[in-house]
């Protein structure tokens, strides 16, 4: 049966090299089926040419290429593309592509909803189902690659750099693993999904293109730093423990200072040399200058770059956007201390895809909508 078979989307090299030698086959063989997969966009074993044609019909008897059921694609007038894929038992998960000037990013998820509960993303607000498995994360990317170089009327990439496609804005260069969900708290899933977004056989990104960011888990922040150092971005989001707490539940079991000792470790062994720190600015709540001096403190303790974004609000959230005026006096103030500050530009918001505001569609396991209704509103702050 269909659902028996071993999808390919979730085998990474080594996995892929097991199994062919299972069989008896060479390494070679899992090379270019790699190739064929990946960096050729193809599912049908049939038209692998260059395999034999008895592993071809062993493949097409025990194995698929099968990426997530679309349901809906959506256009941004600012370019930006959103998929929602069909995970199943009625969750669906979001997947966006935002083309620059210099690069193609695409955003991925790593679960259906989230359990971390950050009181200004959609998605935590969409309450937790499950992990995704490493074919549902890599069928994302698998997916999206081949529709934007359908569409651009593009070649097939080259293997291995990953630096051609920096050059067309219409494909994919870069990978952050920012959609729906902590990843690292599907760290099993997430790592085989990194190491073939950077295997030379399949999409050959750099490690600087690939981005994980995480709230906080701190045990496998250091995981990774091991297993497959990528680019790393914390969602800061505030300067203390005490605001941390209300905004970003898990800082109760992470606070700061710990926190803070797991991105210095992670430096040593990090792709660049700063860690980006994610902090979404709202109105009244993170955004005053108070705050801005902390900020500052945090930011000399760790080498890293702050990405302002405001706040795209959502009716649940019950939180607004720190004016634009405020933005670039919080922004000056960090930037007039020497700390590299950026504000993110917000893409997609005509449809929903713009950052905190993922949400799909996901049935709620962990009642986030009872407990939340029992959560004393976070007390603003004048400027």
């Amino acid at each position: 049966m269909e659902n028996e078979r071993i999808n390919l989307l979730g085998l990474d090299a080594a996995a892929l090299s097991d199994l062919i030698g299972q069989w008896g086959g060479k390494p070679f063989r899992a090379r270019q089926l790699q190739r064929w997969v990946h960096q050729r966009g193809v599912d049908a074993f049939d038209n692998m040419t260059d395999l034999a044609r008895d592993f071809r019909v062993q493949l097409s008897e025990r194995c698929s290429v099968q990426a997530l059921p679309v349901g809906t694609e959506q256009r941004s007038s600012d370019g930006t593309r959103k998929w929602l894929f069909d995970v199943g038992q009625g969750n669906a998960i979001e997947t966006v592509f935002i083309p620059e000037d210099d690069r193609g990013t695409l955003c991925v998820s790593s679960q259906a909803g989230c359990a971390v509960n950050c009181r200004f993303c959609s998605t935590g607000h969409q309450g937790f189902n499950r992990n995704l498995s490493t074919a549902e994360i890599v069928g994302q990317l698998w997916w999206a690659r081949r529709v934007l170089e359908a569409d651009a009327g593009s070649a097939r990439l080259p293997a291995a750099t990953g630096k051609a496609a920096v050059e067309d804005p219409r494909v994919i260069s870069n990978v952050v693993m920012m959609g729906m969900g902590e990843p690292l708290l599907n760290y099993d899933q997430l790592l085989p999904a990194l190491r073939l977004m950077l295997d030379d056989n399949a999409y050959g990104l750099s490690r600087r293109r690939v981005t994980v960011s995480t709230s906080g888990v701190v045990p496998m922040m250091d995981r990774l730093s091991q297993d497959c150092p990528v680019a790393l971005a914390v969602s800061l989001h505030a300067p203390n423990d005490g605001l941390r707490d209300e905004l970003v539940p898990l800082n109760k079991k992470y606070p700061l200072d710990v926190l803070l000792a797991a991105c210095n470790r992670y430096l040593e062994f990090a792709p660049r040399d700063f860690i980006t720190f994610e902090y979404c600015m709202l109105d009244g709540i993170n955004d005053t200058d108070q705050h801005a001096r902390e900020l500052i403190q945090i930011a000399r303790q760790v080498r890293c770059k702050l990405n302002l974004i405001p706040f795209n609000p959502f009716p649940e959230s019950g939180l607004k956007r720190s004016p634009q005026v405020r933005v670039r006096v919080f922004a000056q103030r960090l930037m007039d201390a020497g700390i590299i500050t950026t504000v993110r530009k917000t893409r997609g918001d005509d449809i929903a895809a713009a950052c905190g505001q993922l949400a799909g569609e996901v049935q709620d396991r962990t009642r986030v909508a009872e407990r939340r209704a029992r959560t004393i509103p976070i007390t603003q702050v004048s400027a």
